[in-house]
């Protein structure tokens, strides 16, 4: 009951607050398609449109409208259209899985299963409302260019390492997400401080040493590739190796003392007005011409070392691969009072800046 209040007012105030708009939109497939599936996600237009293109190569009666949303931004929406009984999207893809589990949780989804979406590993699919359909590790990114190779951290420890002796340049310039802006990287966050021994050490270095919370992978990546920053922690390992491929200044770390990875989930809202092509969509990301897809876009990464150039393993077959689980456990993520208690450890490490003289 509690809960669905707390939807019902996250709905009331959407309604009345200013109107948010999605970052971006782009409608993909033939003007005169008599089919639209309304495709709501966190992932950059850019990165899926190629994958969204060879979806529709053989289905010219549909049309895509995609809005490219933050993570924070379209979780509200979703929340909203489900206490509202709303038809919004059709289909919603985001990285911030803990959002989506939540979602499902609070049923504003509906189910959907076929032979590809069984044959999913457990920890990849809930309930078939929710399904993992990419493989994205979270990696450190470094500057070739500024960073020499002695320094170059292979692990979390290597990286506290960088960040103890007072003098270090690298004091100011490391950089990660903000957790306060991006859902994404509070999952990460809070993933770390379930999984690592070094988590503590990390909050208190970061904070000691002026580490810098912003947001998104792409402006993170230039600040590497720029030298603004020398070392960036818990990027989206597949937009990192994008750039990595076309940017020599960039390198790419999966970190050896283990590896998160995320893969992004999808589910078909429960007032969905084209579920049918929704689920095809989906079975489509699950099939051999969808993974090949996506890993043609970067969203499917190996970390068994075909990813060669770009990748480096930090230590090949020492590196634990730990996939985030789309499982009930995540809405521990979601706990006010966790979030409360986690958020105000972040902002001991991040104080946000003086206001500025008028």
């Amino acid at each position: 009951m509690i809960r669905a209040a707390f939807i019902a007012l996250t709905a009331l105030l959407l309604l009345v607050a200013p109107a948010r708009a999605q970052e971006l939109t782009r409608a993909f497939g033939p003007e005169a398609a008599t089919g639209l599936l309304r495709l709501r996600s966190t992932t950059d237009i850019s990165v899926l449109g190629p994958v969204i293109e060879a979806f529709l190569a053989r289905r010219p009666g549909l049309r895509i409208a995609y809005e490219q949303w933050g993570s924070n931004a379209l979780y509200g929406l979703q929340s909203a259209d489900c206490a509202a009984g709303r038809a919004g999207a059709d289909l919603v893809i985001s990285s911030a899985v803990h959002q989506m589990v939540d979602l499902v949780n609070e049923g504003c989804a509906r189910p959907y299963r076929s032979a590809l979406t069984a044959a999913l590993p457990d920890a990849l699919i809930w309930r078939d409302e929710l399904w993992g359909v990419t493989r994205e590790p979270a990696v450190m990114v470094y500057n070739r260019d500024l960073v020499a190779a002695a320094q170059v951290p292979h692990s979390r420890f290597d990286l506290l390492d960088l960040l103890r002796p007072t003098e270090s340049p690298f004091r100011g310039r490391v950089a990660t997400y903000d957790i306060e802006r991006s859902g994404l990287g509070f999952l990460f966050a809070f993933a770390d401080s379930m999984e690592a021994t070094t988590f503590g050490g990390l909050m208190e270095s970061f904070g000691r040493s002026g580490a810098i919370a912003t947001c998104c992978s792409a402006e993170i990546i230039d600040g590497v590739a720029e030298g603004r920053y020398l070392v960036a922690y818990n990027v989206l390992g597949s937009y990192a190796l994008v750039r990595a491929r076309h940017d020599t200044r960039l390198g790419v770390i999966a970190p050896r003392d283990y590896t998160l990875v995320l893969s992004r989930a999808a589910m078909i809202p429960a007032a969905a007005g084209q579920p049918r092509a929704a689920a095809q969509f989906v079975d489509f990301l699950l099939s051999p011409q969808g993974r090949a897809a996506l890993e043609a876009a970067g969203l499917v990464v190996r970390l068994e070392g075909e990813d060669g150039a770009a990748l480096e393993l930090g230590g090949a077959v020492e590196t634990l691969q730990r996939p985030i689980a789309l499982t009930p456990a995540l809405l521990i993520a979601l706990d006010a009072h966790k979030r409360a208690l986690f958020g105000a450890r972040w902002r001991d490490a991040f104080p946000a800046p003086p206001p500025k003289a008028p």
